[in-house]
């Protein structure tokens, strides 16, 4: 099944596509902008105006390159999305592991191309990243550009344990080979990696129209008249939105700020919440909570630093200052990093309450 259409975004498509016809595209784009209004998609879209045989405003959509990245089988495009980290302890293992891991996400997503979110343990590893670089270093299959889309890129894990990794990763994306182009997506650009965000070029896409994604829904969601409307005006101009299910997406949130209550009253009792935590669920509603808790505080330091006074978060006063609020977030992405291992939910939570609590309270 092919990719369905790009929804909205008129005038970045027509910014892009008098760039690309006049060859001024940057090489490294950052797509950015709220959740689920289809940065990948845009990003897919470019791909494919960059493969075009004869683009316009629009790519032709019928010749063999635009057939193929509609299909996800052009063999110069490359997309990377976060998965799960690699078992495999060997580096060249674990590359294969990744590619394998990719390669039937890709699969999935040809046979369903309504794509939800990626699993909040899954990331952008160093086995995807010395993954992503070989594919760099070979000659373009079919002649033409090669495009290399990083979905989610917030979720590139900073890469100490493989310094030289992470310098080739960066000096390729400074620096692209010829006819080499990188297209980075992001929901919170402020949680990329500094050093990668300094490399491009920054695109943001803005919400849709509440009359877009009701039309949309009803299109491939198959909704009905009255379910499209109620579910277009409440997603914020989100599709990821009105199709995810807003159920746990707010039970994610709750519980983060339930935790963050605990933690600044001092008659609070996170670790009560983290007892809750069942052993041996390190995924599903426990990761969820945990990019909740990361949203959370980011959205509370960007407060802070605009009107530079305590910032309320449900009933809960955070007194903290941006730079605390920072240091909080940073506990909150190791926590979710350490939670990709077999680890036990109850200790982890126990051990960030206490983290939060020195920098949150001091």
């Amino acid at each position: 099944m092919p990719l369905l259409p790009l929804t909205g975004h008129e005038s970045a498509r027509s910014l892009v596509a008098g760039a690309v016809k006049t060859d001024r595209l940057p090489r490294t784009l950052l797509i950015s902008g709220p959740p689920g209004i289809g940065k990948q998609r845009f990003a897919l879209w470019v791909a494919q105006l960059l493969m075009c045989v004869d683009p316009g405003e629009e790519p032709c959509g019928q010749c063999p390159p635009c057939r193929k990245v509609l299909g996800l089988a052009h063999a110069d495009l490359h997309w990377f999305v976060p998965i799960p980290r690699p078992k495999a302890t060997d580096p060249d293992k674990a590359v294969e592991e990744a590619e394998k891991t990719l390669a039937e996400l890709m699969a999935d997503r040809r046979d369903n191309p309504l794509w939800t979110a990626p699993d909040g343990m899954a990331s952008h590893a160093v086995a995807s990243a010395r993954l992503l670089l070989r594919k760099a270093a070979l000659t373009s299959v079919e002649g033409g550009s090669k495009v290399f889309i990083i979905g989610d890129a917030e979720r590139l894990v900073p890469q100490e344990s493989s310094p030289e990794a992470a310098n080739a990763l960066l000096k390729i994306i400074e620096e692209p080979p010829r006819a080499t182009y990188f297209i980075l997506t992001a929901s919170d650009p402020g949680r990329l990696l500094p050093t990668i965000r300094s490399r491009a070029v920054p695109l943001r896409l803005g919400a849709l129209r509440p009359e877009q994604v009701g039309a949309f829904l009803a299109e491939y969601a198959k909704d009905d008249g009255a379910g499209s409307a109620h579910r277009s005006q409440s997603s914020r101009g989100s599709i990821g939105s009105a199709l995810a299910d807003s159920g746990s997406t707010t039970k994610a949130h709750e519980a983060a700020t339930a935790l963050l209550a605990a933690i600044v009253d001092p008659k609070g009792a996170p670790y009560e919440l983290a007892l809750k935590q069942r052993p041996w669920e390190a995924r599903g509603e426990f990761s969820s909570m945990l990019e909740a808790l990361a949203e959370t505080l980011g959205n509370a330091a960007r407060q802070r630093t605009l009107h530079d006074k305590p910032v309320k978060i449900g009933g809960t006063r955070l007194a903290a200052d941006t730079g605390a609020l920072v240091r909080a977030i940073s506990q909150v992405e190791k926590a979710r990093e350490t939670a990709q291992g077999n680890v036990n939910p109850q200790l982890l939570l126990a051990v960030l309450a206490g983290d939060l609590e020195e920098v949150l309270c001091d």
